[in-house]
Order: C-alpha cells, then sequence, then structure tokens
C-alpha cells in the first residue's frame, strides 16, 4: 500500500522505487502535504501506449507549477520557462523546461516561437510541443492564431491545439494526428481575474463538459511581480492518452498567450 510521505521543496537525487501501484486520483486529492520529495511510480502492461505516457493512464488531475526565476524577478529579463508537474499527492510525475534564444525571449514576449519539452523521472523526454512565431495582435489572421504541436515520442505527431479566431470568451480546438476535431477548449470572457481561479472548460465534441484546465491564483505578491503560475488539468480516467497529453499541452499555450506578461 503506498504511503503518503511529507514533501517539500528540497532538492535530492531522484529516488529509485521498483513499486508499481495505482496512482491516486482527484477524487482522491487531498490538499498537497509537505515533506521529501519522492516520484511517482510507472504503471505497467500499458498496450498501445507511448513511451512515458503510461503515467496518464493511472491519472485524472495534474498539478502544474512554473518555477520563479530570480534573475527575472530582480531584472524584468525573461528567462526560459520551468515546470514541475505532480500527481494529486504531489509526488513528481513530470518536469517541463523551454527551449528558446535569449532574443526572441525579450524581444518578441508571448509571440516568440519555443520549444517546450517535457521529460520524466528518468530524464527522458515523453512529450515534445513546438510553438511557432505568431503576432501579437488581436486578430483573425492565420499568422495571429496561436497554435502548438504536440509530439509523443519526439517525432511522432499525435495532435495540435490551434486557437479559434473569437472575439469573446477565448476558444482552442483541439485536433488529433489526422486533423480532426476531438475536442473543444472554452475560456471565461475575461481571462484574467483577481483573488479567483480562472477555468477553461474542456468540451466534448458534443460540448459536453469533460475537464478543464484552471489557472490557480497563486497571491498578491506572486501575481503582481511574476509570471511564475500555478495550474491543474483534469480530464477522464478513462479518456484516451493521447487526449490526454494534449489537454495537457494546452496548458503551456493558454499560459503563454494569457499569463506571460
Amino acid at each position: 500500500m503506498m504511503q503518503m510521505k511529507e514533501y517539500k521543496e528540497v532538492p535530492q537525487d531522484v529516488p529509485q522505487d521498483d513499486t508499481v501501484v495505482r496512482q491516486p486520483t482527484s477524487a482522491d486529492a487531498v490538499r498537497i502535504p509537505s515533506g521529501p520529495e519522492n516520484w511517482m511510480s510507472i504503471p505497467v502492461g500499458m498496450p498501445n501506449c507511448p513511451q512515458g505516457l503510461e503515467y496518464l493512464t493511472a491519472l485524472d488531475q495534474l498539478l502544474v507549477s512554473q518555477k520563479i526565476e530570480k534573475l527575472e524577478l530582480l531584472t524584468g529579463f525573461e528567462t526560459k520557462n520551468r515546470f514541475k508537474i505532480k500527481n494529486s499527492l504531489g509526488q513528481n510525475v513530470y518536469f517541463a523546461y523551454e527551449e528558446s534564444d535569449c532574443c526572441t525571449r525579450n524581444m518578441l514576449g508571448r509571440a516568440r516561437p519555443f520549444e517546450m519539452k517535457i521529460l520524466d523521472n528518468f530524464q527522458n523526454e515523453v512529450l515534445h510541443l513546438t510553438r511557432p512565431f505568431r503576432c501579437d495582435l488581436l486578430c483573425c489572421f492565420p499568422d495571429c492564431l496561436n497554435a502548438v504541436e504536440v509530439s509523443a515520442p519526439p517525432g511522432q505527431v499525435i495532435g495540435t491545439v490551434e486557437q479559434v479566431c473569437t472575439f469573446l470568451r477565448p476558444k482552442f480546438n483541439i485536433k488529433n494526428s489526422f486533423g480532426d476535431t476531438v475536442l473543444h477548449i472554452e475560456g471565461p470572457i475575461c481571462p484574467c481575474k483577481c483573488f479567483s481561479d480562472t477555468n477553461f472548460k474542456v468540451l466534448s465534441a458534443n460540448n459536453e463538459e469533460i475537464g478543464k484546465i484552471s489557472k490557480q491564483w497563486s497571491g498578491l505578491g506572486r501575481e503582481l511581480f511574476t509570471d511564475a503560475d500555478y495550474f491543474s488539468v483534469t480530464f477522464p480516467l478513462n479518456l484516451d492518452v493521447r487526449m490526454k497529453a494534449l489537454i495537457f499541452a494546452a496548458l503551456f499555450l493558454i499560459d503563454v498567450v494569457y499569463y506571460e506578461h
């Protein structure tokens, strides 16, 4: 039986754990305790699942925290974004980091092109996100609508997340590798709220809500002086693992479009 441990952010080597157990879902979620850092055990026996995405088969919730960069906090100099991804018990699942050059980050801001690499606890890249340059204007020209291409494993495209032209609520389409729209994401009219969470609904092809991406209020100081955010993403436990990965990838696009300033 899995033992809950105290958790606190203390850098240390990744522990080796050969025990494979079913991981907790959002129905079991509790407030994340503090204690030693640990990693989620990888589920086994998952046929037709891209390597490294086995973790997602046992989860219906991910918690994402962006690392505060001290140089960025003190100087305003835009640095590469880095994220920790955990399950509902605070166990590490993935680590994500941005690949971009200094010039584009600081001159183009949220319009910049970048690559996002998502690694597992063995430092293997399991997801690769490619975001092309998009002009930072509120218009419906193709070069202004945001998109991200998702590969799992790297080099094998499983789908895309594409912004929809709209002048009210933010909307995105999630498409599979064949270009078919399989899911939708719809945000609030005002995606930036003070003192409360902001929810982007994940909708099926029939417009039924099946999950959500939440930008969580992280406190006045963190919100005012940093662009380091907290997110959570929920989806059905039995959803296809590739669709879970695409919903997860949409979180990073939403972050750079609406919360990068």
